[in-house]
């Protein structure tokens, strides 16, 4: 690293902002778009939103790759080439004219968010700052968290204004011309831990599954699959409680709310707390509003939606904060990808399984959210800081 590193602070701001402006025009993209883009294409609905499915699998088998391509290469390489990829995803969404391209740019989209969202900022900070990287995670967490906030309002506008192909040709040009320069200009690059070698063959320090990162993985997983759940359904579930659409709809809007607040406590007065006492807390949240709402029904609603945002913002951080503070610095980029691979195949899984509970009925669901709950948060004891173990099986 340079020693006239551009401050903290800015580097925070502009990783987060692109984080803020890729999770606005890839995860959060089709809940504004699918149906316009169903329509003008004259495909199901249904299919149009099953092509997030099929970014988040290639996502799921392209993130180790990427999580090594960061350590050897350093994050800033990785994030630049995340935005012209997300631009060029974009491009072709927007140049659709039946379901093949669609496909096509929702793939190229699934191969961005492997390299582009938080896995690799937080590689970068942890290259920067090593353990003191906590504080500048949360930050970028904090406002990356805005994506949905944010993302969803901006493109209704967009679409409104310029239809949905504009609106995606628009998202491509933040991420060229916005993006792009931000973090050319204003971070640093560091030397990536396998830039001494020439030889892309040359053999890696592996990452073993030992039993921290099997928990992990665990917590992770669930946490994800609850995430995923409830973007998908919580308005249902609160409805199935007997709720009207507009207050279900809009008391769920108190997750984002919620999330974002626990993000910046994470930031300013829990930022000094362990990081596994606020990891075993969180999975705690949602299985008391999930519990609450079994048992007083309507009128426990926004306990469920809080419960689910003080949840998911706390694991969020966790995601960055945990493997660094158990395992160090050192492959962290990789170690963080592998991590996250369980977590996507809950991700993929997760709305439909939840659905099938849903369909059943709302105290299924709900007990089986709270079952998740406690697994995790059974996962979360006997972790402690681990050597690297030579004789375990490579991941």
């Amino acid at each position: 690293m340079s020693d006239r590193s551009p401050p903290q602070a800015l580097i925070v701001a502009v990783l987060g902002f692109g984080q803020m402006a890729a999770f606005a025009s890839s995860f959060y993209l089709l809940g504004v778009l699918g149906d316009p883009i169903a329509a003008d294409l004259e495909l199901p609905p249904s299919l149009v939103f099953s092509l997030m499915s099929l970014a988040l699998a290639v996502t799921f088998f392209a993130t180790p790759w990427a999580g090594r391509r960061t350590d050897v290469w350093g994050g800033k390489r990785m994030l630049l080439a995340s935005n012209l990829v997300f631009a060029a995803s974009l491009g072709l969404i927007a140049a659709s004219q039946n379901a093949v391209l669609l496909a096509s740019g929702m793939a190229v989209m699934g191969l961005a968010m492997s390299f582009g969202l938080y896995n690799t900022p937080f590689a970068m900070l942890v290259s920067l700052y090593g353990q003191a990287a906590r504080r500048p995670i949360t930050g970028v967490a904090l406002i990356g968290g805005l994506g949905s906030a944010v993302g969803w309002p901006a493109t209704a506008w967009l679409l409104e204004v310029l239809g949905w192909r504009g609106a995606c040709l628009t998202w491509a040009a933040v991420q060229v011309l916005v993006c792009l320069p931000l973090v050319a200009l204003l971070t640093p690059h560091v030397e990536g831990e396998g830039e001494a070698s020439e030889d892309p063959a040359a053999p890696h320090e592996p990452v073993v599954w030992d039993r921290p990162m099997i928990q992990m993985g665990v917590l992770f997983a669930g946490a994800w699959f609850l995430a995923t759940s409830m973007s998908t359904h919580l308005p249902r579930l609160l409805e199935a409680t007997g709720l009207t659409p507009a207050a279900a709809a809009s008391t769920a809007g108190l997750v984002g709310v919620a999330a974002v607040t626990m993000r910046f406590l994470e930031f300013t007065a829990l930022r000094k707390l362990p990081p596994l006492a606020t990891t075993r807390v969180a999975p705690l949240w949602h299985a008391g509003g999930a519990a609450a709402l079994l048992a007083l029904g309507k009128a426990a609603a926004p306990l469920m939606a809080i419960g689910q945002g003080l949840g998911n913002g706390m694991l969020s951080v966790a995601k960055g904060v945990l493997p660094l503070h158990l395992y160090g610095p050192k492959n962290y980029g990789y170690r963080s990808a592998l991590l996250t691979r369980p977590a996507q195949l809950a991700q993929i899984g997760g709305p439909a399984l939840y659905g099938l509970a849903l369909e059943r009925s709302v105290a299924l669901a709900l007990c089986a959210s709270i079952a998740i709950c406690l697994v995790m948060f059974a996962m979360t004891f006997g972790l402690m800081r681990t050597e690297p173990r030579s004789l375990e099986i490579p991941a």
